[in-house]
């Protein structure tokens, strides 16, 4: 009888320990945490791994969560790489001390100072503007003229406006803030608020349709936005304008990544974020979105080359996390739902 009891034990220890082992992950396999949707980042893992033989497995989620996990992990996180859509949420992970500085030289060479971490946390590596889009219909490109201008009496009853709790937004008006200062920003929201024809909406493309349709003439969106919608329905009446933030410059954000402070394969980590800020794959993970490449040796797509030039703000986009809070602040005051 205990001949039986201790080889039923010893199997009963050998299915445990092969079930924690299977919960683990593998040594040799890259973990990545990732705002970005499957769609856009996948395709990277596999041509990655196909080039390198290093295999990666990914989480995706929203940016808040994902960086509430890593915090929650702790040093027990298997996380190497996190990778998100906004800078702001890239600073708020460092600040935490979710993300560790690091020295690279390609990095430093292929990514501008102003789409990365000053202290190296993170790196850029696609960027999509946010600028003003109008009817073609309604709006001559002369009436158009900088973000600040939409507050004017002549816009009442014309704009459009994505909800204040979107990051993009925040991410808008913490650079205003940096440009202006908050008094100055805040009676600019405050016109917005007043020229709105609408209340807020959920997303950019429901924003754009609305000018369309005719509900107001001018919005504020994300490039890519307007790319997605001009490739999936053709003609559209909308266009484009570069508004210019007080330096002259068009408001620019980021998706980009940082190596966690907990990585099991930092070494292994840098390299692949290392390879995404080269030309190949800058190319193909601006692409995927209508984003532009971080690296300004590298040509964006041609539909995106289509909208046009413009000379980008060379406020470090870091300042989107700096003063977030500030900006949600602001809004909140401004009426600005």
């Amino acid at each position: 009888m205990s001949q039986c009891l201790s080889a039923m034990y010893l199997a009963v220890v050998m299915l445990l320990s092969a079930g924690l082992v299977g919960c683990q992950r593998a040594p040799s396999e890259l973990v990545i945490y990732s705002s970005r949707n499957e769609q856009l980042i996948k395709p990277m893992f596999d041509r990655y791994t196909a080039e390198t033989g290093q295999a990666i497995r990914f989480v995706t989620d929203d940016a808040g969560p994902l960086i509430e996990r890593l915090a929650a992990e702790g040093q027990n996180s298997p996380a190497d790489l996190l990778i998100t859509v906004d800078a702001g949420d890239l600073w708020h992970a460092a600040e935490r001390g979710l993300l560790r500085s690091l020295e690279s030289p390609t990095l430093e060479a292929n990514i501008p100072e102003r789409l990365r971490d000053p202290a190296g946390r993170w790196f850029g590596l696609s960027v999509r503007a946010r600028t003003i889009v109008h009817s073609t219909q309604r709006v001559k490109p002369e009436e158009l003229s900088s973000y600040e201008a939409l507050s004017e009496e002549k816009w009442r009853g014309r704009l459009c406006l994505r909800t204040s709790k979107s990051v993009y937004n925040q991410s808008l008006v913490a650079m205003m803030i940096a440009a202006h200062g908050e008094q100055q920003t805040e009676q600019i929201v405050k016109g917005w608020v007043a020229n709105l024809a609408t209340e807020p909406f959920a997303n950019d493309t429901r924003l754009m349709e609305a000018i369309i349709a005719g509900q107001c003439d001018v919005g504020i969106v994300n490039t890519y936005y307007f790319g997605r919608l001009q490739r999936d329905e053709g003609d559209i009446p909308l266009k484009l304008f570069w508004a210019q933030l007080a330096d002259g410059g068009v408001h620019v954000n980021i998706s980009g990544a940082g190596i966690t402070t907990s990585a099991p394969r930092a070494a292994e980590a840098q390299k692949f974020l290392e390879w995404l800020s080269e030309p190949e794959a800058q190319a193909m993970f601006a692409g995927a979105n209508l984003e532009y490449p971080a690296s300004p040796a590298v040509k964006a797509d041609p539909r995106v080359v289509s909208w046009g030039t413009f000379r980008a703000s060379e406020l470090n986009v870091a300042k989107a996390g700096e003063l977030q809070a500030a900006a949600v602040r602001l809004m909140d005051r401004a009426g600005y739902r």
